[in-house]
């Protein structure tokens, strides 16, 4: 992402990002590990998830589901290493990968202090399915054009994420004035996780309504709520190269907990 303080993706998970598409989704086993590659759900690109394995065997992995993309079409394979190392490194040039973007997985200890104060005219309340489909998707495209991950969602995107388990429409927030959403603050509960943490899942701010503090006031909200629910930590990811954003959280208490990497590499068909 760019520089956009009020313009966040959470990331949670290779496995997240891409949503199987049916037969074009695969899984590998190289020894003890595993891979799983699947189409992204936007945009001509996949995503694949690795579990286990030295730099030999990731590596491995890593071109079994190049061949099975370019099998398919072919296009941009992306893999996300959480919390990345030169084990890492190494498996990924090894098979023809290379490094293109970082981001921190950041968490704070809650309650964090301090009020959510919104513009004026500005009131807060939860996602509604059954009318704010299109205007949502108009705010998050607008939001996030050009992201890799986030933008150019369709309703089928949407929909998709509607209907994952963890999904809790309490929890998904809207900020709207006269004139329709002015932002919103997607937040989930990592519920099988030791520490429960509550994660900003996605937040954004409409183009035309930034500059007034609304991204700071609906991460502080989102944090509230969460809290209320006896949730302990919060976490969010974002960008490395996203200094804004870093300033803005940073000023919250969140601290750096990792950082992961994606690795890229074009695939032909």
């Amino acid at each position: 992402m760019g520089a956009d303080p009020e313009v966040t993706l959470g990331a949670t998970l290779a496995a997240d990002l891409a949503r199987a598409d049916g037969a074009a989704s695969a899984g590998f086993l190289a020894g003890s590990s595993y891979a799983r590659v699947a189409r992204a759900p936007v945009g001509h690109s996949w995503s694949v998830a690795l579990v286990g394995g030295d730099a030999s065997a990731r590596a491995s992995l890593l071109e079994a589901a190049a061949v099975h993309v370019a099998a398919n079409g072919g296009g941009r394979l992306v893999w996300w290493a959480a919390g990345a190392t030169d084990l890492d490194d190494k498996a990924a040039a090894a098979a023809g990968f290379a490094a293109a973007r970082e981001q921190h997985q950041l968490r704070v200890r809650l309650p964090i202090a301090g009020d959510a104060h919104f513009p004026a005219q500005v009131h807060v309340r939860t996602f509604e399915a059954t009318h704010d489909v299109d205007a949502w998707l108009a705010v998050n495209n607008a939001a996030f054009e050009g992201h890799a991950e986030q933008g150019g969602w369709t309703r089928a995107t949407l929909a998709g994420r509607l209907a994952e388990p963890w999904f809790d429409p309490a929890l998904f927030l809207i900020a709207e004035d006269a004139n329709g959403i002015a932002g919103f603050n997607w937040l989930k509960i990592h519920e099988h996780e030791p520490d429960r943490p509550g994660e900003i899942y996605a937040i954004g701010v409409a183009p035309g309504r930034q500059g007034q503090g609304l991204g700071r006031a609906l991460a502080i909200e989102g944090l509230h709520r969460l809290s209320r629910r006896q949730i302990t930590v919060g976490m969010l990811y974002v960008a490395a190269d996203n200094t804004a954003a870093l300033s803005l959280y940073r000023s919250l208490g969140f601290i750096t907990h990792r950082t992961d990497r994606a690795y890229e590499r074009e695939v032909a068909s």
